[in-house]
């Protein structure tokens, strides 16, 4: 049962946004590069995870208990009605696996939905069809992340298996309205293979279509998981380098120093469509309508 909540005031906003550790980043912090880029997004999670990621880089709170009672006061009115006031037309469901808090995101949702600001999950995508059909049918963006392509690293080190974050990917991309992209973090000696980023990408184009954007992002020693080395630039590089060879039209780096790998590139003639140095913004070559305003080729997303 719920605890009695304090009276929700407009004034009580910065409270809500110190203790339900939200944030207001750009949606490329997700990432999500091909939805609403450039753009506020109001940001939280809460505690606990339905994965045993030996690797978690956000295990401060995925596994904790620190903040199980938070949303004892922290309702999906308050956190609508916060993002609003901060002026962020999305809210992300983030940090642990949104699919753990299942109710809790859905009325979010919902509340977020009534004041016209979308919704964004950012998940493992380790989840039952039938939970899966309603928490996707509240959802206007999502990033999953495929953790490995291989069914050995999925068993061994995150205690969950490959074929149903497949089925999330199908069913997301071709039986919902869900602007989908997909992150894979490369783990040094264990994930990250050419051989294995080759049949990663051109799954993804096979079963998903070049238009899904795939980011490829640097792992760093965490949690359990503090005998591997950093992932080198390179690794990353050359991942993307893979998944364009293959045909992914929008090929990512992240968690490294590289301007033209988290920068958006038109598929048609090649212009810097967004350029992206961090989680800033420069160069815009995009028009009004999603366009490469060189050869009016369509970009893929949602602007």
């Amino acid at each position: 049962m719920l605890r009695p909540r304090p009276e929700w005031r407009p004034d009580r906003a910065d409270e809500l946004w110190s203790v339900v550790r939200v944030l207001r980043r750009s949606d490329e912090k997700k990432p999500l590069n091909h939805f609403l880029p450039g753009s506020s997004v109001f940001s939280f999670g809460t505690a606990g995870c339905n994965l045993a990621c030996r690797f978690c880089q956000n295990w401060d709170m995925s596994k904790s208990r620190e903040f199980d009672t938070l949303t004892a006061w922290a309702g999906p009115e308050e956190i609508a009605a916060a993002a609003e006031r901060y002026g962020c037309p999305s809210v992300a469901y983030t940090y642990n696996d949104p699919v753990i808090f299942h109710e809790y995101a859905i009325d979010t949702a919902k509340a977020c939905h009534m004041r016209g600001i979308k919704s964004v999950a950012v998940s493992a995508g380790y989840v039952c069809p039938k939970q899966r059909a309603e928490f996707y049918s509240h959802m206007d963006a999502a990033n999953i992340d495929l953790k490995a392509f291989s069914e050995a690293f999925y068993w061994k080190f995150t205690g969950a298996h490959l074929e149903p974050v497949l089925d999330t990917l199908r069913y997301v991309k071709h039986e919902t309205s869900v602007w989908l992209e997909v992150t894979n973090l490369l783990i040094p000696g264990l994930n990250d293979s050419e051989k294995e980023i080759e049949e990663m990408s051109q799954w993804v184009v096979e079963n998903l279509g070049p238009d899904v954007p795939m980011h490829f992002t640097a792992f760093h020693p965490a949690w359990r998981m503090l005998d591997r080395p950093p992932t080198p630039p390179e690794t990353v590089k050359q991942a993307r380098r893979i998944a364009l060879g293959n045909g992914v039209r929008y090929a990512y780096t992240g968690n490294i120093h590289d301007p033209e790998g988290g920068s958006t590139y038109c598929h048609n003639c090649g212009q810097r469509l967004i350029e992206r140095v961090g989680y800033s913004l420069g160069e815009w070559n995009l028009t009004a309508d999603g366009k490469c305003n060189a050869c009016q080729t369509p970009c893929a997303g949602v602007f």
